[in-house]
């Protein structure tokens, strides 16, 4: 088993962060993990937080409405509209904080997903561009780093089951 990749790097002069991930599993796995709603929901959240989607339609013009649960059930809901796919390749969505009535919050952030195989091993290239270094800065204080580690690596625990 070789060491896989794992970089994160934030560029607070674009209002970007960057994350790089490999994946000891077929491409079409990893992208099944990231696109349907019964994958995202066993990992799509740091432990002992839990997703949970209300509703999901995986096409261009489409959207995710979900929340990450605590284990008090406090309920953080969030909206992902999908931009644009090309299936097991590439997908681009605006991600927004919503209430539970699916109002969104004012600013968001773009998530770029791109997915390569080599030999087995299947790369996720994401990039998040926030609209404000406001809402970059809200991210990183809420934890996002820590807690999107946390996230990929039950993912990485999940591909392995």
């Amino acid at each position: 088993m070789t060491n896989l990749l794992f970089d994160f790097t934030v560029d607070k002069s674009i209002n970007s962060v960057f994350i790089t991930k490999e994946f000891d599993a077929e491409l079409s796995l990893v992208w099944d993990a990231f696109t349907t709603a019964e994958m995202l929901d066993q990992w799509w959240a740091p432990k002992p937080w839990v997703s949970k989607t209300k509703k999901m339609d995986f096409k261009e013009g489409g959207r995710r409405f979900y929340a990450m649960v605590s284990p008090e059930g406090h309920e953080g809901w969030q909206i992902q509209d999908y931009i644009s796919i090309n299936p097991k390749t590439h997908f681009k969505y605006f991600s927004v904080f919503a209430d539970k009535d699916e109002n969104p919050h004012p600013t968001g952030s773009t998530w770029d997903l791109n997915f390569s195989e080599l030999d087995g091993i299947t790369t996720v290239r994401i990039t998040i561009h926030n609209e404000s270094l406001e809402r970059m800065e809200q991210m990183i204080a809420m934890g996002f780093q820590e807690g999107f580690t946390m996230t990929l690596n039950e993912l990485e625990t999940l591909l392995k089951s």
